[in-house]
């Protein structure tokens, strides 16, 4: 394979210069999505910084400049070092940094009760060997975990603990990180014997505002958030006052529990943010874990800290300044540098010699170890689509190198990979849980393989160019990857990412959110007017926006240019714009603008297309609705990006004069399987009578979709199977000469 190291130009590249924009001015929580359990949050100067627990994966460090975009910079503690374990709810419990004494200072347990620390000059690294902290005479249960740092005004600095239910101190440190011997008990916070009146009492944090002392702890993993406050840091309990219900207050949404609040930060105009955990309210999204979301904390009348529940709108950002940090979402990669980046965690105890990006410049090498060896990322959104290329010689069943999405127990896997099959031969496989398929590798060792992510329906996909790309077996219902995990150590989120098992493979590059497969609408990473529906975007009206994060659009290993973009919507207003910013809106880069016409009704999905000017990387695409009606504009069912090589709707030479379709085609229906609402898409070259029909698994006919004349052009059906079983059904059309008829499956 051809290779070019001198641009700079890669999939990885998002180096932007912002101004403020409008798309800056709110925000939508998570602004962490996946798994971001137990934060803290540190501010330096004007840098921010936010960790926590993440038990199995190794541990990062993040870093933000407006509180709402974050990039992973570090990993205090390497996958080798030799305390970590290996267990789906072992490893890092909580994790704090700080700058002290002019070093920067990472604290974090390890889960049973131990506490360490490592020290960097800066907070990218590199980080000392983790020290183990001492345990002071007094504390006869340990420093505890879910700890974090307190540094007053006067220079002193404390560990705050929880060991057990009752256990509760303030333990004072000395300039070397280890108790000096002083200790402040507060076990008279939360006293046993059970029922214990805070519940765990759990995560505790503090902050200084207005002369005061604010002491926050969490009821437990979920739950109530409560504090209490001293004009004295002391131990003395009628020095402080405990406020007994929960600080977070007002209507609730989609994140409906959150506590585990990190410490609060000032800023310069005078507001006050924390960063909290909780899970998505419904279950069968729990196993996304339990999910970092930015809250303005305010104080009442009497001087105490309130929150109000995350919205499920946009609400006012922070009045920062951003740097150019892209949303946090997993991050396309080349693999082109020396050292894996710091967004890439590993699964437990993982030895330095099973991964390498020197061996084959280029290329990521993965080595199995106790079984399988895997590079992953928090997996926290509902729809996307991941490519590599990856080259492996198989040569027995229980070699595998793919892609796959990972439970926190790690007992459901969603994979895509290259394997050998019973009867020996070499197979490109899909698989989840006890389903599989399978497809003769007649490729060779280096396949490209892609997984895709819609909702709770997962398919599977390879190719031997990275353009033409051919389905393996039927989409999977996945939803119990989703749910909650039940044992109550493996609450890690769902992870995504690179996998071997048997035997070592190369892997040439890692794409998140592919910009030339569908983007579903309906599920934004921030927005501002619009609301999601089941399988589209609503509620869209002038000046309203979405934004979809960590859209990979090509570079040197992905050699893909997007000439133009098509977007199916339904419209029954006259006129409406779709306009395609990257970055940002305003300050950022503006690409295409698409004219969405009427449709005739809502439920009558047609393709737009517009051309796009030259771009490569990743960037998150802002869509910009623009309109003169006073009422909705329309809907988006899913939008994408076309290149030269992409047919049969890309404007090339292919489709005749610009746009226009030249044969009759019927398109897999999407989702499929569907629950209870899918779309079915096709495209008529001429004028003339057209049907479309469902029938049952008997041949009966049960639906009317369309019959009746129509134009030229490319249209898209909503079809609500809420009435009817689950099931496979099966859905026809007729036009002139041209019949065709596919299949869907009902999944409820």
């Amino acid at each position: 394979m051809t290779r070019v190291f001198t641009l700079l130009v890669g999939l990885w590249i998002c180096t932007f210069a912002f101004g403020q924009s409008i798309s800056f001015k709110t925000y939508m929580n998570p602004i962490i999505p996946g798994d971001h359990p137990d934060p803290t949050l540190t501010r330096v100067g004007n840098d921010f910084y936010t960790t926590g627990s993440s038990f199995n994966p190794t541990p990062k460090i993040y870093r933000s400049t407006d509180l709402v975009h974050w990039e992973v910079i570090a990993q205090p503690v390497p996958a080798s070092w030799s305390g970590y374990g290996d267990s789906p709810g072992g490893g890092i419990w909580g994790g704090h940094m700080v700058f002290y004494n002019n070093k920067y200072w990472h604290f974090f347990g390890r889960g049973g009760g131990s506490m360490y620390f490592v020290i960097a000059d800066k907070p990218e690294g590199p980080w000392s060997a983790p020290t183990r902290m001492n345990v002071p005479p007094g504390m006869p249960s340990g420093l505890g975990v879910d700890n974090s740092i307190f540094i007053d005004d006067d220079g002193k600095w404390y560990l705050l603990t929880k060991a057990g239910q009752p256990n509760n101190h303030l333990v004072e440190l000395g300039l070397d990180g280890q108790p000096n011997g002083v200790l402040l008990d507060i076990t008279w916070l939360n006293p046993g014997p059970e029922p214990y009146p805070y519940g765990w009492a759990e995560g505790p944090v503090m902050w200084k505002y207005n002369g005061y002392y604010y002491y926050s702890f969490a009821q437990h993993l979920v739950g109530a958030q409560y504090v209490m406050r001293s004009d004295t840091l002391t131990d003395n309990e009628s020095d402080w006052t405990v406020v007994g219900t929960n600080i977070f207050t007002g209507p609730r949404a989609n994140y409906n529990t959150p506590n585990h609040i990190s410490p609060a930060v000032l800023l310069d105009d005078g507001t006050s943010w924390v960063i909290a955990h909780s899970y998505q309210g419904t279950s069968s999204w729990y196993a996304h874990g339990r999910q970092g979301l930015l809250c303005q904390v305010t104080y009442n009348d009497q001087g105490f800290p309130v929150i109000q529940y995350p919205s499920n709108e946009g609400v006012p950002a922070p009045n920062l300044p951003s740097s150019g940090i892209p949303w946090t979402v997993p991050r396309s990669d080349t693999f082109s540098d020396s050292k894996l980046r710091p967004n890439w965690s590993f699964l437990g105890y993982t030895p330095d010699n099973t991964y390498s990006l020197t061996e084959r410049p280029g290329w990521l090498y993965l080595k199995p170890y106790s079984g399988y060896n895997t590079v992953i990322q928090n997996d926290g959104e509902h729809n996307f689509s991941l490519i590599t290329l990856v080259d492996f010689e198989p040569q027995s069943v229980s070699d595998e190198a793919g892609l796959w999405i990972i439970n926190g127990p790690e007992t459901l896997r969603a994979k895509v990979f290259s394997t050998v099959n019973s009867s020996g031969q070499k197979v490109l496989a899909f698989s989840f849980d006890n389903t599989i398929y399978e497809m003769e590798n007649t490729i060779d060792s280096t396949v490209w393989i892609k997984l895709i992510r819609n909702e709770h329906t997962v398919s599977g996909f390879y190719s031997s160019d990275g353009y033409n790309w051919i389905r393996i077996g039927e989409p999977i219902n996945a939803t119990a990857m989703d749910m909650e995990q039940t044992q109550f150590n493996n609450f890690t989120g769902n992870q995504q990412g690179l996998y071997v098992k048997g035997k070592p493979a190369y892997f040439d590059l890692y794409i998140y959110r592919d910009a030339y497969t569908n983007i579903t609408a309906q599920n934004p990473a921030n927005k501002l007017g619009v609301s999601p529906a089941s399988t589209y975007l609503g509620a869209i009206n002038n000046d309203d926006w979405a934004m979809y994060a960590g859209v990979e659009f090509g570079g040197n290993d992905y050699q893909k240019t997007p000439i133009s973009m098509e977007l199916s919507a339904s419209s029954t207003t006259s006129v409406g714009v779709v306009e395609v910013w990257l970055d940002s809106i305003d300050t950022g880069r503006k690409i295409a603008e698409c004219q969405v016409d009427t449709t005739g009704s809502w439920a009558n999905y047609q393709i737009f297309r517009a051309d796009v000017d030259s771009v490569s990387g990743s960037h998150d695409v802002y869509l910009r609705f623009l309109g003169t009606d006073t009422q909705q504009l329309f809907r988006i069912n899913w939008f994408r990006f076309l290149s030269e090589y992409d047919t049969p709707t890309s404007v090339d030479n292919s489709s005749g004069e610009h746009g226009v379709i030249q044969k009759f085609e019927l398109k897999q229906n999407y989702p499929n399987p569907f629950n209870p609402i899918t779309n079915i898409s096709f495209y008529i070259p001429k004028e003339g009578r057209v049907s479309l029909k469902v029938f049952d698994i008997l041949g009966k006919e049960i639906a009317i979709i369309v019959d009746h004349e129509m134009e030229r052009g490319e249209y898209n059906y909503e079809w609500n199977a809420s009435e009817f079983v689950s099931g496979i059904y099966f859905y026809k059309i007729a036009a002139e000469d041209f019949i065709d008829t596919c299949k869907m499956m009902l999944l409820k």
